[in-house]
């Protein structure tokens, strides 16, 4: 009688467990979803967001093997109506990862950035077309400590090197598909929110905010961000027509430093 009475508690005892557990998540799908709310109704401006179930998608790891360098992807399915994407990192303190407007040498049929995540979190991505018109997918990423996590060995000899950058075209592109090229800046993109390991202060924020790319003269994209890119920032994006000629890159930091660089990939290369 007693071993079945302990068994019963124990099986009452898990069953109050799974249920209290199951409310906590309902709660935090709930705290989530007011979250994301209130983030589209400030960023958007109440504009309404559509599903984009078949528009754009948005990949990234389930569960992150480090939070300070997460690689994302977004994909867009009907490239030609599309004016600007953004990536959104809820739970975030700067929730805005970055918004890209393209120009007429761009296509935003794929983006790829590589960025820290705080804490467990949803990711929005959303595409505006050329109408005005919003649409919307997201994702639950397990990841935290991104934010704060030290950016490496970041000292004045790898400052030397600040703001270097290099261009690369991707493997050639499938049928119908868009050439796509990365660009790799370096640059600590301190937050201000990581220790410095000696001191045991906080690094003051020293961040890339805009970075600019043109083909020939023509733009290719115009990047926003904030604190959320990874140290070092990737940038992969797709091209439209024939990636000949001569880029050039100016990117700015939260500091006002200026970074320029001219790639003259020649023709005929690819």
């Amino acid at each position: 009688m007693i071993d079945k009475r302990r068994m019963l508690f124990s099986l009452a005892g898990s069953v109050v467990f799974l249920c209290i557990g199951a409310a906590a998540a309902r709660d935090d799908e709930a705290v989530r979803a007011a979250r994301w709310q209130d983030l589209a109704n400030e960023i958007f401006v109440a504009k309404p967001l559509h599903d984009g179930n078949g528009k754009i998608s948005l990949d990234a790891p389930d569960r992150a093997l480090d939070a300070a360098l997460v690689p994302v992807s977004i994909r867009v399915q009907n490239p030609q109506e599309v004016k600007s994407l953004y990536l959104i990192i809820d739970d975030n303190p700067a929730p805005v990862a970055a918004h890209v407007t393209y120009g007429p040498a761009g296509n935003p049929q794929s983006l790829k950035l590589r960025v820290r995540i705080n804490e467990y979190t949803y990711m929005h991505a959303v595409e505006e077309t050329m109408d005005g018109t919003l649409y919307v997918t997201h994702r639950f990423i397990k990841a935290s400590g991104g934010c704060s996590a030290p950016s490496g060995a970041y000292d004045e000899a790898a400052l030397v090197q600040i703001g270097e950058m290099k261009l690369r075209l991707l493997s050639e592109p499938q049928t119908g598909e868009a050439h796509e090229a990365q660009l790799l800046i370096r640059h600590p993109n301190f937050n201000g929110m990581q220790k410095d390991p000696h001191t045991q202060g906080y690094t003051p924020a020293r961040f890339l905010k805009t970075i600019d790319i043109s083909l020939k003269g023509e733009r290719v994209l115009h990047l926003e961000s904030d604190i959320s890119l990874a140290t070092d920032p990737a940038i992969g994006f797709a091209l439209k027509g024939e990636p000949h000629g001569q880029f050039a890159v100016e990117a700015k930091d939260s500091d006002a430093q200026l970074f320029k660089q001219d790639f003259d990939l020649g023709e005929g290369r690819s």
